[in-house]
């Protein structure tokens, strides 16, 4: 009980983000792995009528992160290095990128995500570095409202 409380205030900090107004996502947390849905639509598109690589980057870090995030209680951690991979353009559907975490150490966790389009295609992939940072989680935006409900 005490972990899902943990996981629905790491989805409510994810939400309240001021960055999240543009995309309007969803999110899932639970151990070890998160999962994040965004739809793709014009006001996120490129020059060529797709979606814009960052969008793929924001789905790729957001769900690793939060996959490290579910098993640090405590601290708000922080990415130190992410790699991207853009597989195929989306321009329309629903995008679904799903984090989770392959190694943990003392000092960092690695977590990897994949983002797909409607079809369950891979479009993208990336890995990263996480470490914890020195923000109290109960001291982030939306984090300590989780006890609201």
């Amino acid at each position: 009980m005490k972990d899902e409380k943990h996981y629905r205030a790491l989805e409510k900090m994810y939400l309240a983000a001021p960055i999240n107004d543009i995309y309007k996502p969803r999110i899932t947390v639970s151990n070890e792995s998160s999962e994040i849905e965004i739809e793709a639509s014009e006001s996120l598109f490129h020059s060529a009528g797709a979606v814009h690589g960052s969008v793929y980057f924001k789905m790729l870090d957001d769900a690793a992160f939060f996959a490290a995030n579910s098993i640090v209680p405590d601290y708000f951690v922080l990415t130190t290095s992410f790699i991207t991979y853009l597989t195929r353009p989306i321009s329309s559907g629903r995008m679904r990128s799903i984090g989770k975490v392959v190694s943990k150490t003392k000092t960092q966790i690695i977590a990897e995500s994949i983002v797909y389009n409607g079809q369950g295609k891979e479009i993208g992939r990336g890995s990263g570095i996480f470490v914890r940072g020195k923000l109290p989680l109960v001291d982030a935006l939306g984090y300590s409202d989780a006890d609201e409900h």
